[in-house]
C-alpha cells in the first residue's frame, strides 16, 4: 500500500525542485527529513512540508507503520508558467516567465 501528498502550482520552476527532489528519492523518511533540514535551498521547505503531509496520509487514512515507511517515488511536473511582460529601451519588451510546478511525493512501507 502506498500514501501520497501532491502539492500544486507552486510558484517556484521545476527545474529548481528536482535538485531537492533527487536528493531524497529511495531513502528511508527520517533520513529524508534530515537532508531537508540541511538542505539550503527554498525548495526544500516546500518538499519538507509535503513529506509531512504524506507521513500523515500514511498515518491516519492507511494505517502505515510510520517507522517502516520509505519515498518510494517523487517527481516534479511543470504546471502553468505566468507569462509578465518587462519593458525594454526603444519600446520593446521582455516576456518574463513565471514557472510552477506540481510536485508529488510517494511513500510505501518497507518489505520484511
Amino acid at each position: 500500500m502506498e500514501a501520497k501528498a501532491i502539492a500544486k502550482f507552486i510558484r517556484m520552476s521545476p527545474r529548481k525542485a528536482r535538485q531537492v527532489i533527487d536528493l531524497i528519492r529511495d531513502k528511508e523518511v527520517d533520513e529524508a527529513f534530515s537532508i531537508l533540514q540541511f538542505t539550503p535551498r527554498r525548495a526544500s521547505t516546500v518538499v519538507e512540508k509535503l513529506l509531512k503531509s504524506a507521513v500523515a496520509n500514511a498515518e491516519n487514512n492507511h494505517d502505515m507503520d510510520v517507522d517502516s515507511l520509505y519515498v518510494a517515488a517523487c517527481y516534479v511536473d511543470q504546471g502553468p508558467t505566468m507569462k509578465r511582460i518587462r519593458p525594454r529601451a526603444r519600446g520593446m519588451a521582455d516576456r518574463i516567465r513565471k514557472r510552477t510546478s506540481h510536485i508529488t511525493v510517494i511513500l510505501r512501507e518497507k518489505e520484511e
